[in-house]
């Protein structure tokens, strides 16, 4: 749109009679104002209640000849003698009256929230919102040679067939201008007339048309308006902007689909974070009334910490162009944050959008935050920070922030202390932000000898609040038995959480039933092998992941100097065409100990052993190998009489030759070299085993699949990770309340070390203990849950349960001044979640549209019951004061 239709001096407003028109201060960021002619009628339903003060001008329009008519409508527009309110109320309006408004963007948006909330049906969206046909002219406008009216060209190369045909109706009627822009242009003519300039320059404008014509046709010709009837923006459904996408239904879509403000945000790539952290800002109730309205009045275009430049082209200028520092300030646009996140909201709210693509928004916001570029995963809370800080500098009704001096507090009570901060901080920072987001709390340092108190009031804008560090941990193993006499189990034990592995081994002990004979020994397992031992008392439990898989072996004791023998299984598959077969691990290893003179034989006797409880119970053929699985599989036979059976220092006979060639075609035995998977030999039956220095023998078993047929291998694939909980199990998921986690927050505690407060009585720093509490508590209260910690060594998230309040946050228990509070009772809106761990997750959101909660994620969007708020995934908690 070309600049010099809004570029009217403010001093003009009272010639037009519209007290309300703001003072343009720049014309770049009127760049995306658009304008909306809709029904009057419409329009003043809410006129009534909410514009009272805005005034309109009366314009009748007229066709004028054209050379091309079929392609070009020429209208003239002039001036009516009856404008104000002298005829703003008459009943014969709207449709039925031919009369129409013109309005600005933020008018549009306030009225059309104002209906959709003075209404209360469930599909009300869906029924009356459908009937309209929004849609876009281009039109072209130009003063006309007498300067008392105003030539408006559409033009059918400039528009679709179908906009270009409903605008010959549309134009033969009274507009009433609620917007001021048409008295501008004006304005803007009789400027240029009165320095010569040329009058009849013409400009571009796109005019939004919103519930006329196809609503207005359809009564005429006596057709019912079909409430399923698709809303169409621009013209056609798939064409409005590359960022929105309308009349479109997901898998999950239901009669709601169109209801106001339930609308998704297409995944650009890894930005769940920040569709989590805008869904839940753009259904805060505040926030939404306000960047509906008229919020490009408070854009400070003065601000040097507003969103104009990346922070980079600062710090250059500053150290290389001091002297251009106020001439780039003073020339670049401020507030293009605000002026993006206020469009995407409007596109969110748009009637009949179920999702908008936010690219625009984020390439802005690239420009001024660079560690947000790119489509790497960020954190949610963190985003949110920088937009409420951005939004706030952008939009700070300051212009210039006065000085404050530190004044002495000493003997002042905390109330007047705490008011004179908050005056100062409001002094230099007034914003929707501030009015809606911000509170104070108190924070109390005392020196640990001299007992001297130090009192500071802070504001804040939303509340980290710790998970209080929980002293026991839940833990998931699996018990192999190594004599063959069970099956694998799994076991859940209860540690402490930074206990010592000692704390692991008494717990399992103890869960196991462990014999005074036995002795446990932990594997951790990691691609169906063993990667280590957890041998030493004193390693730390906090090395043990919750994603980790150990697995606890039963050994005898008398039998821990004999060599421990390790099985790992893998597939035998077919040839793969490259000269032999193919093999793939599967299942848990088992481990046994063995004698020190051990032949092949010994470790297939071992082996079958520890697959007795594995064997399914079939009948099998009459052969040597089918006798001796039968045999060790017969809970009667005696392990010794099966030794004895496979004994090959005994007189060899035909059945021992049948019996060692038929192993030959069972399980193949392979030795592996610790620390070279691929080296392997053929273990030979009859052949004496030669024991390592480590004492430690690692034997691949091969698997044919007549094997496979025999065991049930499903159980030696079962194994569950440490974190995991048996699905019947008593062992609730670790839980605290939301008030347990304030009251960590509020506690006192130590500084550390590195953190040493000079005590100005002793004159000297001290270690003190610090003391924070909560004294102004703001409209809109934020709370950050800190899943995740960090440490030298390890980042990990806490999965801790979170039990908070839904309908009654109730903070009288921790507000240390109630006097100055119209409320300290909060109810939940929203609430950010995040699944997954450190290595990766995925962000949603939980909101609250009127009385029903909704799920957003990403371009999805479903309902939900109350019951499913809580999880453990709850990450930013959104609560609004009641």
């Amino acid at each position: 749109m070309d600049s010099f239709f809004f570029s009217a001096d403010a001093g003009d407003d009272d010639w037009y009679g519209n007290s309300s028109a703001r003072s343009i201060r720049s014309l770049s960021d009127l760049d995306d104002e658009r304008l909306y002619l809709v029904d009057h009628r419409w329009w003043n339903e809410t006129r009534e209640s909410m514009f009272r003060e805005v005034d309109g001008v009366l314009y009748s329009t007229s066709s004028c000849l054209s050379d091309d008519f079929e392609s070009e409508i020429i209208l003239d527009m002039r001036r009516s003698e009856i404008d104000g309110d002298d005829d703003c109320n008459g009943e014969e309006q709207g449709v039925s009256g031919r009369e129409y408004a013109l309005i600005s963007e933020w008018m549009f948006y306030r009225a059309l929230k104002w209906h959709y909330d003075l209404k209360k049906v469930q599909n009300l969206a869906a029924i009356e919102d459908n009937k309209a046909d929004l849609f876009f002219l281009q039109v072209r406008l130009s003063i006309s040679g007498t300067r008392n009216s105003l030539i408006v060209r559409i033009c059918e190369k400039d528009n679709e067939v179908g906009a270009f045909n409903k605008s010959c109706q549309i134009f033969t009627l009274k507009i009433w201008d609620f917007s001021g822009q048409i008295t501008k242009f004006f304005l803007q003519g009789r400027m240029l007339h009165d320095n010569s300039g040329p009058v009849n320059k013409e400009i571009s404008l796109e005019l939004q048309v919103y519930g006329l014509y196809h609503y207005f046709m359809l009564k005429e010709n006596g057709m019912e308006v079909d409430s399923k009837t698709e809303l169409k923006v621009n013209g056609h459904s798939n064409e409005v902007k590359p960022y929105v996408r309308l009349g479109q239904s997901h898998t999950s879509s239901f009669n709601e689909a169109h209801k106001l403000g339930l609308t998704g945000l297409y995944n650009l790539g890894n930005t769940c974070f920040m569709n989590s952290a805008i869904q839940c800002l753009v259904h805060t109730p505040q926030l939404v009334d306000y960047f509906l309205g008229d919020f490009r009045k408070d854009l400070n275009f003065e601000n040097p910490l507003g969103m104009n430049v990346c922070i980079f082209q600062i710090i250059y200028y500053y150290f290389l162009q001091v002297k251009c520092m106020n001439y780039l300030f003073a020339h670049v646009d401020q507030g293009k944050l605000a002026l993006a996140f206020g469009d995407l909201l409007r596109q969110l709210w748009t009637p009949g959008v179920t999702s908008v693509g936010p690219r625009a928004f984020k390439s802005r916001l690239a420009e001024f935050a660079p560690q947000f570029d790119g489509y790497n995963q960020h954190d949610s809370q963190e985003f949110l920070a920088f937009l409420l800080d951005g939004l706030h500098e952008d939009l700070n009704r300051v212009k210039i922030k006065p000085y404050n001096e530190i004044k002495d507090v000493d003997g002042i009570p905390d109330k007047e202390v705490a008011n004179e901060h908050w005056k100062n901080h409001l002094a230099r920072n007034d914003s929707i932000i501030v009015d809606m987001c911000q509170g104070q709390y108190r924070s109390t340092l005392i020196c640990p000898l001299c007992k001297k108190h130090s009192v500071t009031f802070d504001p804040f804008i939303y509340l980290s609040l710790p998970l209080p560090s929980t002293t026991m941990r839940t833990m998931t193993l699996t018990v192999l038995n190594t004599d063959g006499s069970t099956l694998p189990i799994p076991v859940t034990v209860t540690v402490p959480k930074f206990g010592k592995f000692k704390d692991l081994i008494q717990a399992l002990s103890i869960a196991c039933l462990l014999r005074d004979d036995e002795t446990l020994l932990v594997a951790e397992i990691y691609n169906n092998c063993i990667i280590h031992f957890l041998g030493k008392p004193s390693d730390s439990l906090e090395l043990v992941r919750d994603h980790d898989r150990l697995v606890a072996y039963r050994l005898p004791k008398d039998q821990d100097s004999l060599p421990l023998v390790v099985f790992t299984h893998c597939y035998l598959e077919e040839s793969n065409g490259q000269g032999g077969p193919s093999s793939r691990r599967f299942g848990m290893p088992l481990v046994a100990r063995i004698p020190e003179s051990s032949d092949g034989f010994e470790i297939h006797k071992k082996f079958l052993q520890l697959l007795n409880p594995l064997l399914l119970p079939e009948e099998f053929s009459s052969d040597s190998l089918d006798t001796c699985s039968v045999n060790i599989a017969d809970p009667d036979t005696k392990m010794d009489d099966v030794a004895d059976d496979l004994t090959i220092e005994d007189v060899p006979n035909s059945d021992e030759v049948m019996r060692k060639s038929s192993v030959d075609v069972d399980f193949h035995f392979s030795l592996e070299k610790q620390g070279f998977s691929s080296a392997r030999s053929k273990i030979v039956m009859d052949e004496p085993l030669l024991i390592p220095e480590t004492r430690q023998v690692s034997v691949l078993v091969s698997w044919p699949d007549e094997m496979v047929k025999r065991y049930d291998t499903f159980i030696l694939n079962r194994l569950p990770e440490t974190g995991e909980l048996p699905l019947l199990t008593n062992n609730p998921p670790e839980s605290v309340s939301l008030y347990k986690c304030l009251e960590a927050f509020l506690k006192e505690e130590p500084l550390g070390p590195e953190d040493m407060w000079y005590c100005p009585k002793c004159k000297e720093h001290r270690q003190a203990s610090k003391k924070l509490d909560l004294w102004r508590l703001p409209e809109v209260l934020i709370i950050h849950l800190k899943r995740f910690s960090y440490d030298q060594f390890l980042m990990d998230k806490l999965e801790t349960y979170v039990d908070f309040p839904i309908v009654d946050f109730d903070l009288s228990n921790y507000t240390v001044h109630k006097d100055c509070q119209s409320s300290i009772h909060y109810k939940m809106y929203a609430v950010s979640n995040h699944y997954g761990g450190m290595g990766g997750g995925h962000y949603t959101a939980f909101v609250q549209c009127g009385e029903q909660w909704y799920e957003f994620n990403d371009s999805q969007v479903f309902p939900i019951s109350e019951d499913q708020i809580k999880t453990s995934a709850a990450y930013v908690l959104f609560y609004k004061r009641v």
